[in-house]
């Protein structure tokens, strides 16, 4: 039975006559909204709110959000999604008059800081990849794939090969991997994991070939292990003339050890909210910053921010350009910036204007106070971390590919699923412990798969908390498998009829009634 006192729902807490607000008398005439469409009233009647007081109101919000989870209110080993504490230092740099109170549309001249950040997180994304020249338009990782995509797409249309139709993906990628592919017009080739967990270079050879547009890769791959044969893979593809796409979702784990653009790749995103500690969640926003060699930078998104000094301009400029700009506003120490959209080859806009801000001056705010030093320390530490939860969880789980991991690391909960404890029923009963379960069933290579990510900004006795709980209910799976089976008993609802939420799903609430419609 749940500990937890039900909260009703808003439209249940209607009481007639209770006001939530005393809006002072409208001393102007009404107008029906439809004047200004050419029709007649959109609504007739008044909209069916419920009647609830402001301390109501505010006390059944707050109650609601006391019953999420998240960084700040426990540990979060999401494995591949990186959830890790977001520095209140960031939040206060994103939250600048001067950052939150500006318009895109505004001159040039008028924004001088915004575009400033903008071009320096750009030249520090792309020091941290190895890269050449970046865009921060893509809201996230997945809409950077995309954008990787298309420039690989474009790259290979304007040399005349329109043969090149196949993008390589290991088994063990992220589903977002071959669903950018499918998106941008590609087929698949799906590459099988060897024994290591890892690709080989025979699969890679055996597979490309002259309708190979590109291979897209993770590294550390999505079961947190460190590809070993990258620098032949990157060979064999480029011999073959495609391209390497680098799916940043693991770089927290090789900041300032290495880099894509080190290890052959032409193009990498960033998703800033696993490697720069930016806000993740509810759908958004994010950033997933697109970085590429210097031969697809024609292809980048427009516009471009370029940097313009002591009264010259870069390429992308020309003399109007140059004059109009410096009627915006003064020349602050011979430099300034522009946002440019003269690129013929550009493969357009992906998100309009130029990415989500406040997220970026997050990311930047972060990367400025670690410093070089401190993002090299931060991806030894989520190693550390991961290593150390395997090692102690190794003799109650097994552990598929036991090499040492990278920032993260797959168990299996087969030996406890024999008993009926599987890894959902684990999840469960993780929750009721204050703690977020780890990814589950992910990667699908491997059965019963719980995916851990720690991070580098959790303490030695959270790691601890979570590992003595994973060997209780190992234990526990031997002598009372049947009580971890209906957890949770701690949370506002119990065990959730997941099949008929999925089949059957109530997609609307009935504000009139407080019924269900579905």
């Amino acid at each position: 039975m749940s500990h937890w006192r039900k909260t009703p729902l808003i439209t249940e807490m209607d009481r007639r006559g209770r006001i939530g607000a005393n809006p002072p008398f409208a001393d102007v005439p009404h107008i029906d909204p439809g004047h200004w469409f050419g029709c007649s009233s959109l609504h007739s009647g008044s909209l069916p709110l419920p009647s609830v007081s402001e301390p109501d109101v505010v006390r059944h919000f707050t109650e609601l959000s006391q019953k999420n989870h998240g960084l700040d209110s426990g540990f979060y080993p999401l494995g591949s999604c990186t959830m890790k504490y977001n520095p209140k230092f960031n939040e206060d740099m994103a939250g600048l008059a001067g950052f939150s109170q500006i318009h895109p549309l505004q001159p040039d001249g008028e924004v001088q800081g915004a575009l400033r950040l903008m071009y320096n997180l750009g030249e520090m994304l792309c020091a941290l990849t190895g890269l050449d020249a970046a865009t921060l338009q893509p809201a996230a990782g997945a809409q950077g794939e995309s954008t990787g995509l298309s420039i690989i797409k474009a790259y290979h249309l304007s040399r005349g090969d329109s043969a090149r139709t196949k993008i390589l993906v290991p088994d063990s990628s992220h589903g977002t991997n071959p669903a950018s592919a499918t998106l941008a017009g590609f087929q698949v080739v799906v590459l099988p994991s060897d024994t290591r967990g890892c690709v080989s270079p025979e699969v890679v050879r055996k597979a490309v070939g002259s309708d190979t547009a590109g291979l897209m890769l993770t590294n550390p791959n999505t079961l947190g292990l460190f590809e070993p044969d990258i620098s032949e893979i990157t060979q064999i593809v480029h011999g073959a003339g495609g391209l390497l796409y680098y799916d940043g979702a693991n770089m927290n784990a090789i900041m300032g050890v290495t880099r894509p653009g080190d290890m052959g790749f032409d193009i990498a995103h960033i998703n800033v909210h696993k490697t720069l500690s930016t806000p993740h969640g509810g759908g958004g926003p994010g950033a997933g910053p697109v970085m590429v060699k210097a031969h697809l930078a024609p292809f980048l998104p427009i516009p471009v921010i370029v940097k313009m000094e002591n009264g010259s301009q870069s390429e992308e400029l020309n003399r109007v350009e140059a004059e109009t700009l410096s009627r915006e506003g003064p020349m602050e120490s011979g430099t300034m910036y522009r946002r440019a959209y003269d690129r013929p080859q550009s493969i357009g806009k992906v998100k309009a204007f130029y990415g989500n801000f406040g997220i970026l001056v997050r990311a930047y705010a972060y990367m400025r106070t670690m410093g070089n030093t401190g993002l090299h320390l931060a991806s030894k530490l989520a190693v550390l971390h991961a290593n150390y939860l395997r090692v102690r969880l190794s003799e109650a789980y097994a552990i598929p590919f036991p090499q040492i991991c990278m920032h993260e690391f797959v168990m299996s909960a087969e030996k406890q699923a024999a008993k009926g404890v599987t890894a959902l029923v684990l999840a469960k009963n993780l929750m009721d412990a204050g703690m977020h379960p780890p990814t589950v069933y992910f990667p699908l290579i491997v059965k019963e798969a719980m995916m851990v990510e720690p991070t580098e900004t959790e303490s030695l006795e959270t790691l601890d908390r979570f590992a003595d709980e994973m060997l209780r209910l190992s234990a526990m799976a031997e002598t009372d498998a049947d009580y971890l089976m209906h957890a949770p008993y701690n949370m506002p609802v119990n065990r959730l009829d997941e099949v008929g939420a999925a089949r059957k799903p109530v997609l609307c609430q009935c504000m009139a009634t407080g019924g269900d419609e579905g």
